[in-house]
């Protein structure tokens, strides 16, 4: 179901692209919007917010749909945790794909070639880059990201409005992503950082029943972020993006060992397991 999902939001913005480069020479579909890539971006928003709370306007290029699909992803978040990043996100879908072809080259050290600790240091960069987009937004009242931007480059590189730069670090997180899994979700995206912030308060969250689990450790391997679920009771790890791999019935060899459910569940498994 989850690829379906994938395949289908890669398709509709291909599609919605491809419309509006046709439409700008008088031969896009009749029945599609004209809207642009930068349209049906929620991240648009937030680049956005400054300019528009002090000036009442947007960003270059950016739109009210922007604003719109923000506040709706924002809410998908803080109800199930960043399901954005792992079923919506084209860019995400395409790196995990590749992904599968590393797995085929590398077997089982496929993704573990960052040591731990270098892995755990350059989470921190997507923060960082974060705070360079808002800031060079804010000051500039221009899209400055586009100009790096993978997502861009990956539905606009065959236009020749993409910034050579923007085409560079498509090819290297493409490249990247045969020995690291999502490695510009992990390290870089700056939607990610905000949407992973957001999801240690959500609704929902992937739990792990204690009570039930042997300690395989399968869960563990299979995390495409690598994220040591077997250790946890809720996971609600900034860079989860709920893809729902290791609660399934090939990564969990124990029913109902791993779902996804409220915090108040998980406080009653913790509290039956301490009573046991």
């Amino acid at each position: 179901m989850r690829t379906i999902i994938q395949i289908f939001f890669l398709l509709l913005v291909a599609l919605v692209v491809t419309n509006k480069e046709l439409a700008d020479s008088g031969q896009g579909l009749p029945f599609l919007s004209e809207a642009s890539i930068h349209a049906i971006c929620p991240f648009g928003g937030v680049v956005s917010i400054y300019q528009f709370v002090t000036e009442g306007s947007y960003v270059h290029r950016i739109h009210d749909s922007s604003f719109v699909l923000m506040f709706l992803v924002l809410i998908l978040t803080l109800l199930f945790g960043a399901v954005f990043c792992g079923w919506v996100c084209p860019l995400g879908s395409v790196q995990e794909w590749i992904s599968k072809m590393g797995k085929q080259l590398f077997g089982k050290s496929y993704n573990h070639f960052v040591p731990v600790k270098v892995d755990q240091a350059l989470r921190y960069l997507r923060y960082g880059v974060l705070i360079w987009v808002l800031y060079a937004t804010a000051n500039t009242a221009q899209l400055v990201f586009k100009s790096v931007d993978p997502y861009y480059a990956l539905f606009q590189f065959w236009t020749g409005e993409v910034a050579a730069s923007a085409i560079i670090t498509l090819i290297l997180v493409l490249l990247a992503s045969l020995w690291i899994e999502r490695p510009w979700c992990k390290y870089f995206c700056p939607f990610g950082a905000i949407l992973g912030l957001i999801s240690k308060i959500s609704l929902f969250s992937l739990t792990r029943d204690p009570n039930t689990c042997i300690d395989c450790k399968i869960c563990d391997r299979v995390c495409p972020m690598n994220i040591k679920i077997s250790i946890l009771n809720s996971v609600r790890h900034t860079n989860c993006i709920v893809c729902l791999e290791c609660s399934s019935e090939e990564a969990c060899p124990v029913k109902d060992t791993l779902l996804l459910s409220t915090k108040l569940k998980v406080e009653n498994r913790v509290g039956e397991q301490g009573r046991k």
